[in-house]
């Protein structure tokens, strides 16, 4: 079979070099072996000099698994905390509807979590420790507590004193108030102001300062406290009792309160300071109540 129109060409005759056969250059072996030498000088003088610097790299090396270290604690202590909300708000549940046997089981776990929970074993050890004037595990344990859970050295109470002035708090978690598996947890604080000067004062705004599990930290201004702005007469008090919702199972707040004296036309204002006290659902040692 032919192909029609279809015709292959002729071949194009290509033309032969018959000239000299052209030269390749090539780099000189002396040069060469200097080049290669210079080359290897570079290097080595590179290496020493990223040698000089590793001190520095190892300490920035050491500073990101130190982070990484504390951010995988606090990680791990608020899922431990959660655990900790949910069998304590579920055991709550059970005596309610008079399920005994689920309370019965669901306290057992609160004891074997309890007992087997790193912040509380060294909280006790700690205790025990201080009781038997052992203050050499004392501080081993405090060190470690605050390695582990910082915030957990910090009572659920404060006291401290300005100008006369005397503020205790304590805060307790409200169980009934807390939705865990939502991330709610629910903080109820009692406020004691005690006048310990020889002036009346007045009570004008509050500040609070709120910082949660991971750190997170809010500024609250406020008139007052509760609604009023309480006059305080010279050795008697005030008490008031509100709350904090929390995104995390523990925390910290700390603030002040503005007052002014009100005997005397035209007094400053004063700030009277809240001392830090702790927000947490695995309370303290001390559970008493203002």
């Amino acid at each position: 079979m032919q192909w029609a129109g279809l015709r292959s060409q002729a071949p194009v005759p290509t033309a032969a070099w018959t000239g000299p056969r052209p030269r390749i250059a090539r780099w000189p072996q002396g040069r060469f072996t200097a080049a290669r030498r210079a080359l290897v000088a570079s290097a080595a003088a590179s290496d020493a000099n990223s040698s000089s610097n590793s001190p520095g790299r190892d300490e920035e090396r050491e500073e990101v698994v130190q982070r990484e270290k504390k951010e995988k604690a606090v990680a791990s202590l608020l899922m431990r905390s959660q655990k900790y909300a949910m069998l304590k708000q579920q055991l709550a549940v059970a005596a309610q509807f008079e399920d005994y046997k689920e309370a019965a089981r669901l306290r057992d776990s609160l004891r074997s979590f309890e007992e087997e929970e790193p912040v509380l074993r060294l909280r006790r050890l700690m205790k025990k420790a201080i009781d038997e004037e052992r203050f050499e595990d004392a501080a081993k344990y405090r060190d470690e507590l605050m390695i582990l859970a910082p915030h957990s050295l910090l009572k659920c109470s404060s006291d401290a004193t300005t100008l006369g002035i005397r503020v205790q708090v304590r805060s307790v978690y409200i169980e009934s108030r807390s939705q865990p598996l939502k991330g709610q947890f629910f903080f109820a604080y009692r406020i004691r102001i005690t006048n310990n000067s020889q002036r009346p004062v007045q009570l004008l705004r509050r500040h609070w300062i709120v910082t949660d599990g991971n750190g997170r930290t809010e500024n609250i201004w406020g008139v007052g406290v509760v609604g009023e702005q309480p006059v305080i007469f010279p050795k008697t008090g005030f008490e008031y009792s509100s709350a904090c919702p929390l995104s995390t199972p523990n925390g910290r707040m700390e603030g002040d309160f503005e007052m002014k004296h009100i005997d005397k036309a035209g007094s400053s204002t004063f700030n009277v300071a809240i001392a830090p006290f702790s927000l947490s659902i695995l309370g303290d040692d001390n559970d008493v109540l203002l």
